[in-house]
């Protein structure tokens, strides 16, 4: 009948007869909410408290009992219940407490997140720009929001890769769960472990209580892993196990606990030149990149420039709390020409800078600071094939230039594999034979 009630509302309910059938399903499942008899056939509702709480500490117990064992109920509140209901049970009452113990589950989530997510947000600026490359990227997010497809954002440092990722989020039906942002670089290799997964009571020296990872705080919401290209080696065979079969196991501890999480990764470097190198897992690329997304740099739209610049002379000046602002046209010119190799993050923060040193009422270039910046030349483009010999026939020039490309590229792989030739050669994807014919064939002092 319980169960009945609480399907009707959509709820998911997991059933379990005794205390050890439920221990197990706590162990295995990750539960909004745990509703239990006090009395049961093996063992009570006591040990299925006690244990709940084991596994995680701010999850809601609700009891039940007979009218006549209120003390029983009283003594599990004393322990971490949440509520009780007496028996006979009313569907009506009954939906109430699992609604407020929801509401509290999902308080205590955000409040895990709020210092993280505040930090994050007064700092962020708004997605802004008019570039047709930039809607291309909306239209892609737009698209990539109404399903649950790993995304990767792929863009250089200071583009705004995370804001692409929140927004993503938004846009998804996943809006209302928690969006949850670590830096793989960030993080030393040591403890990156134990952010992701969580570690148990003990696990290592230091580790007084269970902490939960960030997987787990991300449950039913978006994991943002950003500079994925970063991940040690050791973590990403964990990484693609808990994405294929949402499933993982905190450090130290032995349960595997089942997660729901739409991941969203994000990286500043080629990630197919560390497949290569050996240096990133194929197999996790190729779950990584389901719906790849490339980020533009900034240099690429100067179009977009005047805008972010007016966007957030406004910001700041509300932040600040100053007057209104205006750039110059000379410093606005300024703007527009510089290459900005640190992207959007370069222009917020030159903005920021500037309308702090301004005291009148308008933004001159020397309030920009960008006096340190080499202007950009365009030199005429010269031909690739400007200094290659075409002459002879097709086949002729075909062959010229490929021995030409063979040998630049062998050599420039020696370099990097230190002189090593069974390593260039696996490095190449060529036997160790065919390297040393090819180093013969080229004139290449191996």
């Amino acid at each position: 009948m319980l169960r009945h009630a609480l399907e009707r509302q959509e709820h998911i309910v997991l059933e379990a007869r005794d205390q050890p059938e439920a221990v197990r399903l706590l162990q295995q499942a990750q539960p909004a909410v745990v509703l239990s008899d006090l009395r049961l056939p093996e063992g009570d509702g006591f040990g299925v408290l006690r244990a709940a709480k084991e596994i995680d500490a701010d999850i809601p117990v609700i009891v039940m009992t007979a009218y006549g064992s209120i003390e029983d109920a009283v003594a599990a509140m004393k322990e971490g219940a949440m509520d009780f209901l007496a028996k006979p049970v009313d569907p009506d009452h009954l939906l109430l407490l699992v609604a407020r113990a929801l509401e509290r589950r999902r308080l205590v989530t955000e409040n895990l997140l709020m210092k993280e997510e505040l930090a994050v947000r007064r700092g962020a600026p708004q997605l802004v720009g008019e570039d047709p490359s930039l809607r291309k990227v909306f239209a892609s997010l737009q698209r990539a929001a109404t399903t649950d497809a790993t995304v990767l954002l792929e863009g250089e440092s200071g583009t705004g890769k995370e804001l692409f990722a929140r927004s993503l989020h938004a846009l998804s039906g996943r809006a209302d769960a928690p969006f949850v942002a670590i830096n793989c670089a960030a993080i030393p290799e040591n403890l990156l472990e134990t952010e992701l997964f969580g570690y148990e009571k003990g696990a290592f020296t230091g580790a007084v209580a269970r902490k939960p990872g960030k997987f787990e705080m991300a449950h039913r919401g978006t994991l943002f892993l950003d500079e994925i290209g970063d991940l040690p080696l050791s973590l990403q065979a964990k990484i693609l196990r808990a994405l294929e079969e949402k499933r993982f196991e905190r450090v130290g501890g032995t349960a595997s606990l089942q997660v729901d999480v739409r991941l969203v990764a994000a990286t500043n470097r080629g990630l197919r030149a560390a497949v290569a190198a050996r240096r990133f897992r194929e197999d996790l690329y190729f779950r990584l990149s389901v719906f790849p997304i490339m980020i533009p740099p900034l240099r690429e739209r100067k179009g977009d420039v005047p805008v972010l610049a007016r966007f957030f002379v406004e910001r700041f000046c509300r932040d600040l709390k100053k007057k209104p602002l205006v750039l110059s046209p000379p410093a606005m010119e300024q703007l527009q020409e510089y290459h900005w190799p640190g992207n959007v993050r370069e222009l917020q923060n030159c903005i920021e800078r500037a309308v702090i040193l301004t005291d009148g009422d308008t933004v001159f270039p020397r309030h920009l600071n960008l006096t340190f910046a080499v202007p950009v030349t365009e030199e005429p483009a010269v031909s690739p094939w400007a200094h290659i010999d075409m002459t002879g026939t097709l086949v002729e020039v075909t062959r010229r230039v490929t021995a030409e490309v063979e040998k630049v590229k062998i050599e420039e792989v020696l370099r990097e594999a230190g002189g090593n030739k069974p390593r260039a050669a696996e490095l190449l994807q060529i036997s160790y034979k065919a390297l040393l014919a090819k180093l013969k064939e080229h004139g290449i002092d191996g």
